[in-house]
């Protein structure tokens, strides 16, 4: 009993770490990308502080299934996933119409640095928080945990796509790099978004996702 609340309070700081990290993650990236002028960069830090709901999601799920870990989901996790669903909706549609003015104006950022550095780091971050929360969940042979240790993977895929869109303009200068990076991260958004609201309706076995 003692191993298996040390595991619970080990999850429960992991994702409270999740949280804090992505504010920071985010409002870098909001004012860097705003700085060097790029979408894609600006996108990701929006999309961090969308995951910064779902992760306040996550920390409720491991307090109740803890308790009770054949527990239902409850309202306040349901109401966190709608919040988040329509976020990333939101930021689909906020991504999509600063893609097509790019496009139209030819518009392409100073800088793409700042873009290799964070998605770097968050790369880094995103693995390590996906292998400790597997090991855990397998620990207490708990479903809701490995669902969200799975659901970091998208987390990944997009630090990625900013990854590459960042190194292919900086080494290049290749004007739409950026523009197809946000695409990249417009695709992930409606993803998430779509997941979400499934979870919520009880249409998934993963209790809600986190990056």
């Amino acid at each position: 009993m003692k191993q298996e609340n040390r595991l619970y309070e080990r999850a429960y700081q992991l994702s409270l770490f999740t949280i804090f990290y992505n504010i920071i993650e985010g409002i870098l990236s909001m004012i860097m990308g705003y700085k060097d002028e790029t979408l894609t960069l600006f996108g990701f830090g929006i999309d961090s502080f969308i995951e910064v709901i779902s992760g306040i999601g996550i920390a409720m799920m491991i307090m109740r299934i803890r308790k009770n870990p054949n527990s239902q989901i409850d309202k306040f996790e349901i109401k966190a996933l709608k919040i988040t669903g329509y976020s990333f909706y939101i930021l689909s549609i906020g991504l999509l119409i600063g893609v097509v003015l790019n496009i139209y104006f030819k518009h392409k950022p100073e800088t793409t640095l700042w873009g290799v550095v964070i998605s770097l780091v968050s790369i880094i971050i995103m693995i390590w928080l996906m292998i400790s929360k597997r090991n855990i969940g397998k620990q207490l042979n708990s479903e809701p945990i490995l669902s969200d240790s799975n659901c970091t993977k998208i987390c990944i895929y997009m630090s990625i796509i900013l990854l590459l869109s960042s190194l292919i303009y900086e080494l290049t200068g290749f004007v739409y790099a950026d523009t197809i990076g946000t695409l990249g991260l417009i695709y992930f958004s409606i993803k998430e978004g779509k997941e979400a609201f499934e979870k919520a309706q009880g249409k998934s076995c993963c209790n809600n996702c986190s990056c």
